[in-house]
């Protein structure tokens, strides 16, 4: 096939070429034109034969759904029903721009546009060039990205001329798209909302105006056997390049850790422009680690450098999935085909005896760069005036646990509570779910974020946490010597510490089962305990 070249700058100066295109949209043609998005390949959209040679052209599983471009808002109604007040708020906020909408399909819209199923993903690019070629069209374009399936999607014109030079009708050159990876799909065809493919527009900005979004699971994971596809993007393997990409979780150290422990075994690193001077392999930036929207706009070309310069087996260094980088996660994780290296953060769960030292030894974890989830202080937050939890004590413990200015008296309702196992267990029942909620949604924040966490938790197995935990650490010493720490910390008698040291007979029970064990007496022995325990981890390098 012979394909023809326009280059539109300006659509009103350069009228001739955005009609040459729209005609060949109307004749069933297929053309591949600039979005702020990515570069897509366009067709008539109530065509059914027009929409299928997409497909040809792409090499991709007719499976995969496509999104609908318009014009603007005021065109819904020609391929969705039943459309929602949210979808309308949606488009008043975000579009133009990079965000897809799921809605129901109208009969209009063939069932080649949306891979069989029952509704159809809607979006209104702000290009001005792609926004010209649809109005010039006088149809709805079906686009997915302009790039053979599976490989990465085109931002720049020559990224299209490679892949579809012969395959289609025309391509037209509107120079480089500013978003640099697809937009935004969420789904208003299932309650409640959800996210289905991340991109610029954010989950966060989403919520703004749906505030039970759900971000789908298969934005991060492959997608169940069986599982249909509801949006374009969520194929097991997508964006990928011939190189076989492995994903190594964490900080810029735990990457380099993981680099030099594995020598040889990566040929090319994919990494941020700040890692460039550490990198002793050679190396591919896909933007700045502090500026997201930078990797946005260079992800995919940077994909693409891999196999231009041969790379074989490339170590990529992922950022934190949150905000833009979600969008970014998701990307680099399908194009690695969700292969996963053990580079990333770890969660440690620290347990003790009380008066144990438990908190000298969190201290030194803190010092090793650790963040400290202490769920001692959780503790105090979820008593705070005002808490749920408050009321609930109340009707365990007597309404009198509260001060006039409604605060916990919590001498009183430590005198209740420890007054024996029974009643140490129902303090345990209301105030536990609330803190280990707490708890392990601070220390999965960390592990976004790149950094090894601990869950501070004196009851952590009694509580279950463990469970949450990659690994585990008991924190011991002597009865006579916690005796005495009990006492001067909490200025109680004996007798009490010693009631205070039996109620965790439980715990200590279950927590002989923890990986690791340091004994709390030389500071110098315990520092050096921690640090073998961080080095077997492989936190600290040998």
């Amino acid at each position: 096939m012979n394909t023809e070249i326009y280059k539109i700058t300006d659509p009103a100066a350069d009228r001739a070429a955005v009609e040459a295109a729209a005609a060949l949209l109307r004749r069933g043609e297929v053309v591949a034109i600039p979005t702020e998005t990515v570069y897509g390949l366009a067709a008539n959209a109530f065509d059914p034969a027009a929409v299928r040679k997409i497909f040809q052209a792409k090499g991709r599983p007719q499976d995969n759904p496509l999104i609908v471009h318009l014009a603007g808002a005021q065109e819904l109604e020609t391929v969705a029903k039943d459309i929602p007040e949210a979808a309308r708020r949606l488009y008043a906020r975000f579009s133009p721009g990079p965000l897809t909408v799921i809605l129901p399909r109208k009969d209009t819209v063939p069932a080649e546009v949306s891979a069989g199923l029952s509704t159809v993903a809607v979006r209104i690019p702000s290009h001005p060039v792609a926004n010209a070629v649809i109005k010039a069209a006088g149809v709805p374009l079906a686009a997915p990205s302009a790039n053979l399936s599976g490989f990465p999607s085109p931002t720049g014109v020559q990224d299209v001329l490679d892949d579809m030079t012969g395959r289609v009708a025309a391509i037209v050159d509107g120079g480089e798209s500013e978003c640099g990876i697809e937009s935004t799909v969420v789904s208003l065809a299932v309650s409640p909302p959800r996210l289905l493919r991340p991109g610029v527009i954010t989950a966060e900005q989403l919520r703004e105006i749906l505030p039970d979004l759900v971000v789908d699971d298969a934005v991060l994971n492959p997608l169940k056997a069986g599982q249909t596809a509801a949006s374009p993007g969520m194929k097991y393997k997508h964006y990928a390049p011939n190189a076989q990409i492995y994903i190594v979780r964490g900080g810029q150290k735990e990457f380099f850790r993981f680099l030099a422990a594995h020598p040889g075994e990566a040929d090319t690193a994919l990494v941020f422009e700040e890692d460039l001077p550490l990198c002793p392999v050679r190396a591919v930036a896909m933007g700045r680690e502090a500026e997201p929207l930078s990797q946005t706009a260079r992800l995919f070309s940077a994909l693409r450098e891999l196999d231009k310069l041969g790379a074989k087996t490339v170590f990529a260094r992922a950022p934190v999935p949150t905000g833009v980088g979600l969008g970014v996660c998701n990307r680099l994780y399908r194009a690695a085909g969700f292969r996963f290296l053990n580079g990333g953060p770890k969660i440690l769960g620290v347990c003790g005896q009380t008066g144990a030292g438990k908190s000298t030894v969190c201290d030194m974890l803190r010092e090793f760069g650790l963040t400290i989830v202490d769920t001692d202080q959780i503790a105090r937050e979820v008593v705070q005036p005002g808490s749920p939890v408050l009321p609930r004590l109340q009707t365990v413990f007597g309404a009198d646990i509260l001060l006039a200015d409604g605060s916990l008296d919590r001498a009183k309702l430590a005198s209740r509570a420890f007054a024996s196992p029974e009643t140490a267990a129902k303090l345990s029942a209301v105030t536990h779910p609330a803190i280990i909620a707490i708890a392990k949604s601070r220390a999965e924040e960390a592990k976004r974020q790149g950094k090894w966490a601990v869950i501070d938790a004196p009851l952590l197995f009694t509580a279950g946490m463990d469970t949450d935990c990659d690994f585990t650490l008991k924190v011991t010493a002597p009865e006579e010597t916690r005796l005495k720490r009990i006492m001067a910390r909490d200025h109680i008698t004996e007798e009490e510490a010693r009631k205070r040291i039996a109620v965790q007979g439980k715990e200590d029970r279950l927590s002989s089962h923890a990986d690791h064990f340091v004994v709390n007496e030389d500071l110098a022995a315990v520092k050096t305990q921690i640090k073998a325990i961080l080095t077997q981890s492989g936190y600290i390098s040998e």
